[in-house]
C-alpha cells in the first residue's frame, strides 16, 4: 500500500524559471541590437506671411537728378525745395517705403544730399543708382 500512496502525491510540476531566463535574454538582446537612429537634418522655422502678393509688388519712387541739375520725379521737374512735399503726395497715393535715387554724375554733391536729407526726413529708404 505504500507504494500506492507515494503515487498520489507525486503530481508533474513544469519549472518555469529557465523559460523566464530565456524569455528576458532576448528581450535584452532586441533592445541592445535595436539601432535608436535620429535623423539628421536642420529644423526650420519658416515665418508666416504677413502681407499678400500684391502688397509685396510696390512700387518705388524715381527721383533723377539730371546732368543739368533738374530733379525729375515722374517725369516732372520739381524743385528743390519741394521735393519732400511731391514725395508726399505721391506716398498719399501710392505708400511704399524705398526711393530710388538716380543721379547723373555730372551733378553736384550739394544736389544729391539736399535731395537725400528731404527723403531720409520722410522716414523712407534711399537706394542710389551708380552709372559705370
Amino acid at each position: 500500500m505504500g507504494i500506492k500512496r507515494a503515487r498520489e502525491n507525486d503530481e508533474a510540476e513544469v519549472d518555469m524559471t529557465p523559460m523566464l531566463d530565456i524569455v528576458f535574454i532576448m528581450l535584452i538582446f532586441f533592445i541592445v541590437t535595436t539601432s535608436f537612429v535620429k535623423e539628421s537634418g536642420l529644423d526650420v522655422n519658416r515665418p508666416k506671411a504677413t502681407k499678400s502678393q500684391n502688397d509685396s509688388k510696390q512700387k518705388s519712387i524715381l527721383v533723377r537728378v539730371n546732368e543739368y541739375g533738374n530733379i525729375i520725379i515722374n517725369n516732372r521737374i520739381v524743385d528743390e525745395q519741394r521735393v519732400e512735399a511731391y514725395i508726399e503726395s505721391l506716398l498719399a497715393e501710392n505708400p511704399t517705403d524705398t526711393i530710388v535715387l538716380d543721379a547723373h554724375e555730372d551733378v553736384t554733391h550739394e544736389t544729391i544730399v539736399t535731395v537725400a536729407d528731404q527723403v531720409k526726413a520722410l522716414g523712407l529708404n534711399i537706394a542710389v543708382v551708380s552709372k559705370i
